[in-house]
């Protein structure tokens, strides 16, 4: 049986941007298409299609990578443009579909990789910007990969379509990888790895996440977005959350595996409890601590669209995601006095140097600094 592909592509009404999910005639696909947030039916061309918002296509990609099917959305090239994203075909590139032969080593690969004890989100990147890789070859009719090859491909696919450094260095990795899983050695890459932009965090202040919680009426969305609030969480950890791993009697969560595959404690403060047991209550949760509809845990988009909705219901304007609760958790930390190396333990940080890009972003210490204009 032929794995099942969606394709993301760009499309325009009205002046207003959407993707078109395109797949093959499927009752069972069509039905887990029609269950995606806020997607729309169009009847007149028989297509579903959604809105498209800055997170589109990555939410878009996890929603159908729950069930293992590939996501092709080259024909997309995201071009910032304040918060909106203008969407425009990749110049002059169809790429084909891989041979029964290469769908074969590509698995093999995410095996090896697997294997090397990647974590699973890059066990599938790699695999996607390796598969994307080879159809490029494919276009182009190139045999063998080389040092050109990848040179060729950087530039053509990932430059001149206005890729980001993040996702030029993914390719980049990825394909270094494949190299070494099929023992080929090429010579050295001129390909300059750019680092990403250093930003600074979003962050929201005690009084907007109060706002946020008090705008979120469903016990079960209150929950989560409290939790991870609460507890400094990533979202993957959050869902990855199971009855076993709350220890109410000493107010801790045990995170498992998180990050870097390092086991952590984290707090459970203990103003959260009787929230956490009046949603186990009226929910029953069996397993995880935050279910889907058929007992699996829930899942990032729906995540997401729960904050979506509270911000809007809480008039917040900021561009915040589920990891800006993380943030701001940090952030109110440093501010309230707590040391940041316990800082680091909580959020699980490898190295110091991560955990001081709150010390950034603290307003407890600008507040303090005496402004020379002050003294004219």
């Amino acid at each position: 049986m032929n794995k099942i592909q969606i394709t993301l592509k760009p499309l325009v009404h009205k002046d207003v941007h959407y993707i078109h999910i395109d797949f093959v005639d499927n009752l069972l696909v069509e039905a887990y298409v029609s269950k995606y947030p806020e997607v729309k039916y169009g009847k007149n061309k028989n297509i579903y299609f959604v809105r498209s918002t800055k997170d589109s296509v990555k939410q878009l990609f996890d929603y159908f990578r729950l069930k293992g099917w590939f996501v092709d959305y080259s024909a997309i090239s995201k071009v910032p443009s304040g918060n909106a994203i203008d969407f425009q075909y990749s110049p002059n590139y169809k790429l084909p579909p891989l041979d029964t032969i290469q769908e074969e080593e590509l698995l093999r690969f995410n095996k090896w990789l697997r294997q090397k004890r990647f974590s699973k989100n890059t066990v599938h990147t790699y695999s996607e910007v390796t598969g994307l890789f080879l159809r490029y070859l494919k276009l182009k009719q190139i045999e063998s990969i080389t040092t050109r090859s990848i040179e060729q491909f950087n530039f053509d696919f990932i430059f001149k379509t206005n890729k980001s450094v993040s996702y030029q260095n993914q390719c980049i990795s990825g394909i270094k990888q494949f190299l070494a899983f099929k023992e080929v050695k090429i010579n050295p890459l001129d390909i300059a790895r750019p680092r990403k932009d250093k930003k600074l965090p979003t962050v929201l202040s005690k009084a907007e996440i109060k706002s946020l919680l008090e705008a979120t009426n469903n016990i079960k969305h209150k929950a989560l977005l409290s939790l991870v609030y609460s507890a400094g969480l990533r979202i993957g950890e959050a869902l990855n959350l199971t009855l076993k791993d709350l220890d109410l009697d000493r107010g801790l969560i045990g995170i498992n595996a998180g990050k870097g595959r390092k086991d952590r404690y984290t707090l459970l403060a203990p103003s959260i409890i009787p929230l956490l047991e009046t949603y186990k209550n009226q929910y029953t949760p069996r397993f995880y601590l935050f279910e889907g509809q058929y007992g699996q845990a829930y899942t990032q988009v729906s995540a997401r669209q729960v904050l979506k909705k509270s911000l809007k219901l809480a008039g917040i304007t900021k561009n915040a995601t589920l990891h800006t609760l993380r943030h701001s958790f940090a952030t109110h930390l440093l501010e309230s006095g707590t040391d940041i190396r316990y800082i680091q333990e909580l959020l699980g940080h490898n190295s110091p140097k991560t955990t001081m890009i709150y010390t950034h972003v603290s307003t407890t210490k600008l507040s303090e600094i005496k402004n020379p204009f002050d003294n004219l």
